[in-house]
């Protein structure tokens, strides 16, 4: 999978190796598209790669020129998960503890990202998505899998207990049952059964996957940004709150909402029986 062939405004030729180069970005008709390239390791993520990725996802918050964001992946592989070798060693022996910080400052923090990102994410995986490379798929607002993508929870197979949220985004999106099931056995889960299940909105042939991110993530570029916002946070919010709180939550984001421009010229569009013109703010 490729970015537009047309010139996005921040395209350049980083050095071989180095972080810029292993996790490409572009911007293009206000979407944000971050390419793993590290084709050659089924896409497995270092240390580094997930810290630029972060910031990546943390500009785009920032930055009103892009309204939304796309993460997908060259050759054969989306993610086939953590490349522990690209660890920092902190040196000396370890101790209790140094596990859990290790994964609360990495897998945690990366998937964190994601979730808490203030403009749509769309995963377009290309390939096998493995471990963390599952959980960064499903931490997104929506997935497109290209047809011979499959996903797989590894992590028992290694005798690991699942991290980078994987217990806590699985059981929200399947149901406890199925996520045990998941995760219990690590079988490889194909594309069109994950779409059955509900991990993926939709499964295309793979030369179509990359037409289509660029259709749904410019459709969302072109919609009310501040409204989808706050939408993902009341959905993300409204699985671990009771309705109270949810309801609550709705009624302070809606009166947020309606003082963007947006929103007034959403409300003008229908009065007038036009078409809206949004502009993300």
């Amino acid at each position: 999978m490729t970015t537009s062939p047309e010139a996005p405004k921040d395209r350049t030729n980083p050095p071989e190796g180095s972080a810029e180069s292993l996790v490409q970005h572009a911007t293009d008709n206000g979407v944000s598209w971050i390419t793993l390239n590290r084709p050659e390791a089924m896409n497995a993520l270092t240390w580094d790669q997930r810290e630029r990725i972060m910031a990546l996802l943390a500009d785009a918050s920032a930055d009103p020129g892009v309204r939304a964001v796309v993460i997908t992946a060259t050759g054969k592989g989306f993610c086939a998960g953590a490349d522990l070798r690209g660890t920092p060693d902190t040196g000396g022996e370890r101790v209790p503890g140094d596990v859990a910080r290790t994964i609360k400052r990495g897998a945690q923090r990366f998937i964190a990202s994601i979730l808490d990102c203030e403009k749509p994410v769309i995963a377009a995986v290309n390939g096998t998505a493995a471990g963390i490379g599952a959980h960064l798929a499903f931490a997104c607002d929506l997935v497109i899998a290209a047809e011979q993508a499959k996903f797989i929870e590894v992590f028992v197979r290694r005798g690991l207990v699942p991290d980078g949220g994987g217990a806590y985004l699985l059981p929200r999106l399947v149901g406890p049952q199925r996520a045990k099931e998941l995760m219990f056995f690590g079988d490889s889960l194909p594309a069109v059964d994950a779409e059955r299940l509900g991990l993926v909105n939709r499964v295309v042939p793979a030369e179509e996957l990359e037409k289509t991110a660029r259709e749904w993530a410019e459709r969302l570029a072109a919609g009310p940004t501040r409204a989808i916002a706050m939408t993902k946070q009341l959905v993300n919010a409204s699985l671990d709150g009771d309705r109270a709180a949810a309801f609550a939550a709705e009624a302070a984001a809606q009166e947020i909402n309606m003082t963007t421009a947006d929103a007034q010229e959403g409300v003008a569009s229908f009065v007038e029986r036009r078409s809206p013109s949004y502009k993300g703010r």
